[in-house]
């Protein structure tokens, strides 16, 4: 009889422990330091990034999109940036350099969409870099319906009086202090729902030294500046009902000196990943890891909705929550595209593959998306007869389990 009165209260116990987790207000920040190559984060363990790690994840991941194909991706900083915001690639969002950026926004980055949401979503952004939000995210235009950012703590890189230009470009490293204390301060006080944080100086620094003391300084330097906000979102979860996601990651990696950037080299292409959170799916330690996975796994964690239009054309997928397939591939042979994928799910789930010949989503419009096959998901590979659609160059694919989609183009 005791045995079972302990049972009985053991379980009532860990279901109100259950309650209390699922009760938690979702909150996330994630970051990017500009510029620092993996295996620099990996010789030097910063302490504050190892300190998230641990009580986390780091992993290596990859930009640039997929080499020799219509998404290849220049390994450029706003490039990164907006692959990042938006989950798609160059050939999608159109950012193609740090100037004369003529971004599309039919593209909602995660900031549109989480305005877009039915219930109240508070957004904030912390930047060295002014353009991150009047041009990227193109707060006020109305192309993206006059985006407003709840709290804004960035244009210190227009404060020459406050910041004046320093050799080795040390206002900046300065200004990276700034945005860290003004958003460690933010948070503490605010809570946004969604956090940016962007950092600036380690680019600068490798840049002018490439890699060396002077550059491992900038990153340890920029570690150390993080390490308010760290503790801050440490604090809040101890003392609020909160639970943090936290994504730290860089924009690109370096060439083979890494002073330059923007080619398709292995050194170029690899970046790193770090979260504090552990319950991870098989997406986070897979080669196939990379920017925009980010965007669909903030969407999972906050509970975002995503009209199937925007689903659809996202190429990454969470990291966290359930997924069975990825690794899409599409070839064509005569009239047939040839798609296939991996799979590591139930044997039980089915993949329902949907197929457009329009990229109308580009310009503001609707594609036509058909449903033209279902399959095992375990089955891995599906032929699709595209004789009935007539003769075109270009298709967009998507085949989705009940936990994933994945998107693929074909084009001619």
């Amino acid at each position: 009889m005791i045995s079972i009165k302990k049972r009985t209260f053991i379980a009532l116990l860990l279901g109100l422990f259950a309650l209390a987790a699922q009760g938690k207000t979702h909150k996330t920040l994630f970051v990017i330091i500009d510029g620092i190559p993996a295996d620099c984060i990996e010789r030097l363990q910063p302490p504050t990034l190892m300190d998230i790690a641990r009580t986390g994840r780091y992993h290596r991941a990859y930009c640039g999109g997929d080499v020799g194909t219509y998404s290849e991706t220049p390994t450029i900083s706003a490039i990164g940036y907006t692959n990042i915001l938006t989950g798609t690639w160059m050939n999608k969002h159109n950012v193609r350099g740090n100037g004369n950026i003529k971004a599309n926004y039919h593209y909602p980055t995660i900031f549109r969409t989480a305005k877009d949401q039915q219930r109240p979503v508070t957004t904030a952004i912390y930047s060295s870099w002014i353009d991150n939000r009047t041009i990227l995210l193109g707060e006020g235009r109305e192309e993206t319906r006059n985006l407003k950012i709840d709290f804004v703590r960035d244009g210190y890189d227009k404060d020459e009086a406050a910041y004046p230009h320093q050799k080795e470009d040390l206002h900046i490293r300065d200004i990276d202090g700034r945005v860290c204390q003004e958003a460690a301060q933010c948070i503490s006080d605010n809570a946004p729902d969604l956090n940016w944080i962007y950092l600036w100086y380690t680019d600068d620094a490798f840049h002018n030294h490439g890699a060396g003391a002077f550059s491992d300084e900038a990153v340890m330097n920029v570690d150390r500046q993080l390490a308010p906000v760290w503790k801050a979102i440490q604090q809040r979860e101890k003392a609020n009902d909160e639970e943090w996601l936290v994504i730290i990651t860089t924009d690109h990696g370096r060439d083979a000196w890494s002073k330059g950037h923007g080619r398709q080299s292995e050194h170029e292409r690899t970046i790193w990943m770090i979260t504090n959170q552990r319950k991870l799916n098989r997406e986070f330690f897979r080669p196939t890891l990379s920017h925009v996975d980010i965007y669909p796994t903030i969407c999972q964690w906050m509970d975002f909705q995503l009209p199937q239009d925007i689903a659809f054309e996202l190429d990454g997928i969470s990291f966290i929550g359930n997924t069975d397939i990825y690794g899409l591939q599409a070839y064509g042979y005569d009239q047939t595209a040839r798609l296939s994928w991996k799979h590591d799910g139930s044997k039980s789930t089915t993949a329902t593959i949907y197929l457009s010949t329009t990229n109308e989503f580009a310009t503001g419009g609707k594609d036509k998306w058909m449903k033209v096959a279902e399959v095992p998901a375990r089955q891995g590979s599906a032929d699709i007869d595209l004789s009935p659609y007539g003769e075109g160059k270009f298709y967009k694919f998507v085949v989705k389990t009940p936990s994933t989609t994945l998107t693929r183009w074909l084009v001619k």
